[in-house]
């Protein structure tokens, strides 16, 4: 008996005598030269072999799914997920993502090979706030408010890292980009961003300061552009004053992709005179990482005595320790060791991806009840999105094995059905003889030719030569030229048009080289659906078709004339590999819609302040004082219902909600505050939301939590947000536009 008692006594002394992470990594740090250093601060780390020091890929992606690396479970777009308003699903999407995530690591480490795309540090989730429509990256984020872009970020956070106590993190999750910044593309390495601290605090940081004091976010990335002078990179003000200072940060700071080259290549910021300088000026900060090739001028940087070695140190302490949290630097996978590789793609994580894909379809409009569909009606399916696999994928996306598109759906429920692609996305006129010959000229380029091209670039051989497919189908995605009479003569027996149609992540997204009407650079110029399909949708509503339009797109798109030429209008976002059985599913009734829009769709950019004006004024629901096309929150159902009296009791807001058709259905319960005597204040924002089933015919009683957080508001003593005392409105409905309120003292 006291011999296992003292087993298991000495058991406790060495596993308190054990070394911490961070002493282990002080202990490897006073084993190296400075070259040694400076070679593990870069996102492709050298190994060490003498200190057992293995070679480690910071960079990986899990936007929707483990992207970049082949085969892997595709979901929704980051927007649409946002649209479902469920954090539980959320995390449960991303737990799976990161099983994903370390199978394939597995499955990478038995080769003896861990290469880019195959580690355990992904740089998502993306939780700027989508301040305005034309933004190319819009698609990334979880919407256009603080608070849903918070509750949803820290259930990514929570679902890719596992448990936070846990002995071996599951992964990283990456809180990305900080701070202020959200379009435009096209001068994202030289822009300023200056706000008053007021919007800073309301609107910009709300949600990183959620995922690091609540989720336990293992990194931070920090934005390309500058703020208030400085590059993001370099601010102290950013980094140590509210990141580590207020907030108490303990993890790693990490640099976007050559954003330090940006200190100092001509044309970009003009902060630093020469590398050296932008490195020490990084590091000073507290930048620990760097994605880029300028971190190894370390050495130098010190030798001029513009750096301090311990500064150095300070941050490999933090990139070491993590490495060794996460079992990597010790190839300790057991944890995970239970995860099959027949889970990768496989039938739960499919089912999954349809589940989220049909939470968050919005159903804008629907006149007359054309929907659902009559499975017995003479229907056809047109349209440029109709049969395009990739734009369901959106973008830093996996591969999926299969992907079911609109088509495909259709044509498994109605053998025979007639699938017209009818036009392109933007009218033929686009595909000029000067594109088609340059994409051409790229195909013919050699691998050396290629070589030198991507050089410096971070970009790969085989990445360039996708760029070249992609431009090709982009170009092919024009056609065909739109041939109104001869559409309208194969739909002659036809009744209902179902017309697939929108934008695509070949033409909205990060930093891209397209030059059409209507977009620069990734951006948008204009929000309206584009001419050619608007025309064709105005044809088909003169010739006495119900037509239902499904949009596929990563923004709000304008569609005030839509609302005359159709019938119904489905938002379908990029939903993922499972888009065309999910989207099907609502059409034809077999589920009923319940996603609700994360951002306000406007008339036209008329309604808009200038793009590169950071000021929220004008901006988003929360300070937009015109009248929206749908406002942010909306969303309808198969059903209608009803709010009732809310009253307060104890600290919850419990609110009546009658399900007043004749379908059972989800509705997403929204609550929004408004501080009575606060005249510069949103005019509304969101502090509260539930999704709950309701039985037709039946009214539950739906209970929202009244925290300290509920009534967060500007103090201009304190400059930041705190709780305030007096005089509170609580509005509450389904959406941001159509409530209900009730005056509270808090």
């Amino acid at each position: 008996m006291h011999k296992y008692i003292v087993t298991g006594l000495a058991a406790l002394l060495l596993l308190s005598c054990a070394p911490t992470p961070e002493q282990r990594a002080q202990e490897l740090i006073a084993k190296m030269s400075l070259e040694e250093k400076a070679s593990l601060m870069t996102h492709s780390s050298a190994p060490i072999e003498a200190l057992g020091i293995p070679a480690y890929n910071w960079w990986n992606e899990a936007l929707h799914g483990v992207a970049r690396n082949g085969k892997a479970t595709v979901f929704p777009m980051p927007i649409a997920m946002a649209a479902s308003f469920d954090q539980p699903l959320v995390y449960e999407v991303f737990t799976a993502v990161s099983d994903e995530a370390r199978i394939k690591n597995r499955q990478a480490l038995a080769t003896g090979h861990v290469g880019w795309y195959q580690g355990l540090t992904f740089w998502t989730p993306n939780i700027n706030i989508f301040r305005d429509p034309r933004w190319g990256r819009g698609m990334e984020t979880y919407g256009e408010d603080p608070f849903l872009t918070g509750q949803l970020g820290m259930a990514v956070v929570r679902g890719l890292q596992g448990p936070s106590k846990a002995d071996v993190l599951k992964a990283h999750a990456c809180a990305k980009h900080f701070a202020v910044h959200s379009g435009p593309e096209w001068n994202r390495h030289s822009y300023n961003a200056e706000v008053t601290e007021r919007d800073l605090r309301e609107t910009y940081l709300p949600a990183f300061k959620d995922l690091v004091t609540k989720a336990d976010v293992q990194e931070v990335m920090i934005a390309y552009n500058r703020f208030r002078g400085e590059p993001c990179g370099a601010s102290d003000y950013l980094i140590n004053t509210i990141l580590r200072g207020e907030w108490g940060y303990k993890g790693l700071v990490v640099s976007d992709c050559w954003a330090v080259s940006d200190f100092y290549e001509p044309g970009r910021h003009g902060f630093s005179p020469d590398a050296a300088s932008a490195v020490a000026a990084a590091i000073h900060a507290g930048t620990d990482l760097e994605c880029g090739n300028a971190y190894p001028k370390i050495p130098e940087a010190v030798e001029k005595g513009l750096l301090d070695e311990a500064d150095v140190d300070r941050s490999l302490e933090r990139l070491l320790a993590a490495r060794i949290r996460l079992g990597e630097l010790d190839g300790n996978v057991e944890p995970w060791a239970h995860l099959k590789d027949e889970e990768l793609e496989g039938e739960a994580h499919v089912a999954l991806s349809r589940k989220m894909a049909e939470e968050t379809l919005v159903l804008l409009q629907n006149r007359g009840g054309v929907l659902p569909l009559d499975p017995s009606a003479r229907i056809a399916l047109l349209g440029p999105n109709a049969d395009d696999r990739e734009m369901l994928w959106g973008n830093y996306n996996p591969i999926p094995d299969k992907t079911v598109t609109l088509a495909d759906a259709f044509k498994a429920r109605i053998p025979g059905v007639p699938v017209i692609r009818a036009c392109g996305l933007l009218g033929a006129e686009f595909v000029v003889k000067e594109q088609l010959e340059m994409v051409e000229r790229l195909a013919r380029m050699t691998e050396e030719d290629i070589k030198k091209a991507t050089e410096g670039s971070g970009g790969s051989i085989q990445d360039f030569k996708n760029y070249v497919e992609d431009q090709k189908k982009m170009m092919a995605g024009f056609l065909p030229a739109l041939n109104i009479p001869a559409v309208l003569h194969q739909l002659k027996d036809i009744d209902v048009v179902v017309f697939a149609g929108g934008i695509s992540p070949r033409l909205e997204g990060e930093e891209m080289p397209v030059a059409l009407p209507g977009f620069k650079g990734g951006d948008r110029t204009d929000i309206q659906l584009p001419a050619v399909q608007r025309e064709l949708l105005k044809a088909l509503h003169e010739a006495g078709k119900k037509v239902v339009f499904v949009n596929f797109s990563g923004s709000a798109i304008g569609l005030e004339p839509e609302t005359e030429s159709c019938d119904a209008i489905l938002q379908a976002w990029y939903p993922g590999e499972e888009g065309g059985t999910a989207i099907a599913n609502v059409l034809f009734g077999d589920v009923v819609p319940s996603g609700k829009l994360p951002l306000t769709f406007y008339k036209s950019i008329d309604q808009l302040p200038d793009f590169e004006d950071y000021g929220m004024t004008g901006r988003t629901y929360r300070f937009f004082q015109g009248e929206p096309l749908y406002p942010f929150g909306f969303g309808l159902s198969y059903t209608t219902f009803e709010y009732g009296e809310a009253r307060v009791k104890g600290r919850s807001l419990i609110i009546p909600v009658s399900n007043t058709g004749s379908v059972d259905a989800t509705e997403v319960v929204q609550l929004y505050v408004r501080k009575a005597d606060d005249a510069e204040g949103p005019l509304k924002t969101l502090r509260g939301f539930t999704r709950v089933e309701i039985p037709a015919g039946e009214t539950v009683e739906v209970s929202l939590p009244l925290t300290e957080e509920t009534f967060l508001a500007w103090s201009e003593e304190k400059q930041n947000m705190v709780p305030v005392k007096g005089k509170w409105e609580l509005l509450y409905g389904g959406n941001s536009h159509d409530v209900k309120t009730l005056t509270y003292q808090y």
